[in-house]
């Protein structure tokens, strides 16, 4: 028998999970609020209590396309792709950036799980590709990228 924590978690990650698929739209916890959360998160920790996910698993059938060296921060081109089955959702985090997540990407059956965009690196820093499946894994995918001049200089 759970205990009562154990319970609470279990409800709320089913609750988050549910409104996320969009199966509990009059959830008070609404789709655009667990976003917020999620582009708001600051730690990997964060991001995953935000986003009701298991701990990260770094996969090979996850890939992240980035350069080794980019001399001008303020738009330095990514692409994340996954060969993994039931991938849902893409994002994009970058680990020294005032916001962890960087891009948030809803797949579904006929988009091909690909897809590439620019990011701007502070500071030379890991960037994650991470795939999230309905059933609460989460995979990722990590590379250093080298900046030479940063691009979120107020």
């Amino acid at each position: 028998m759970p205990s009562r924590r154990e319970a609470l978690s279990l409800s709320a990650r089913l609750a988050t999970l549910l409104s996320l698929t969009g199966l509990m739209p009059n959830l008070a916890l609404s789709r655009e609020g667990v976003y917020r959360a999620a582009f708001e998160a600051h730690s990997l920790a964060e991001l995953s209590r935000a986003l009701g996910v298991q701990a990260p698993i770094e996969s090979r059938e996850l890939v992240l396309q980035a350069p080794d060296m980019a001399e001008n921060g303020s738009a330095v081109q990514l692409t994340a792709s996954t060969t993994a089955s039931g991938i849902k959702r893409l994002l994009v985090l970058v680990e020294k950036n005032p916001n962890l997540l960087a891009a948030l990407i809803e797949l579904s059956d006929s988009v091909e799980p690909s897809v590439t965009t620019r990011v701007k690196l502070q500071q030379s820093s890991r960037v994650f590709a991470v795939g999230l499946t309905l059933d609460g894994r989460c995979l990722f995918a990590q590379k250093e990228v080298k900046v030479t001049l940063g691009g979120c200089a107020a």
